[in-house]
């Protein structure tokens, strides 16, 4: 049986962005099971690849799409950042005093292996790489979270069975305190107390 598991998400062209790309890379790896080692890698490697994508010149407006996703059935982990620039990346090779520039040597060196392609649905490109984690889970991993932190996108354990939760609201609860509505895919909205645990599955 093959498993895909798969993020996409898009950064604002600002110095701190790759940083919030790096926490969230790590939180992504950590709830699929990624070991330390493979998370410490796709995070430097990622972190190279958006700070050559925030560099491009291009209009401020112009954000950089991430996307990190795995395939059971190649036992590949796939990190991609696009960008509105043109052009084609190298690999560039400064001399020993020079602080800039080995972005991508980088990247060439921890990956199975890496490219550039033409960006989907836009201008631009994409450089994208491969790493191998052959041991990384395909389901993302349970937990118990209060209701309250419970995001659309992710499941609850209700009824005795799984739901992806479409919605989340907070009401005032009939005893005065705060409540949170959840509209799932099937079935009628769930209110629970904000603070009752609830089983939960998915990304963050």
């Amino acid at each position: 049986m093959t498993a895909q598991i798969d993020l996409s998400f898009r950064l604002s062209r600002r110095p701190r962005s790759a940083g919030r790309a790096r926490a969230a890379a790590h939180a992504v790896l950590a709830d699929w099971g990624a070991g330390e080692e493979l998370q410490d890698t796709a995070v430097l490697v990622l972190s190279e690849l958006v700070t050559n994508a925030l560099r491009v010149r291009v209009p401020s407006d112009r954000q950089v799409g991430v996307r990190v996703a795995y395939a059971s059935a190649d036992g590949l982990l796939r990190l991609e950042v696009s960008d509105a620039g043109g052009g084609r990346p190298e690999v560039r090779y400064p001399h020993a005093e020079e602080t800039e520039g080995r972005g991508l040597q980088v990247v060439e060196a921890l990956s199975h292996r890496w490219g550039v392609s033409p960006r989907a649905g836009g201008i631009g490109k994409t450089v994208w790489c491969e790493l191998k984690a052959p041991d990384l889970l395909p389901a993302p991993l349970t937990r118990e979270l209060a209701a309250i932190a419970v995001r659309p996108g992710q499941e609850i354990r209700a009824w005795g069975t799984w739901h992806a939760v479409r919605g989340v609201s907070t009401v005032r609860h009939a005893t005065g305190g705060l409540a949170v509505l959840l509209a799932l895919d099937e079935g009628p909205p769930l209110r629970v107390p904000a603070a009752e645990p609830l089983a939960v599955r998915g990304l963050p």
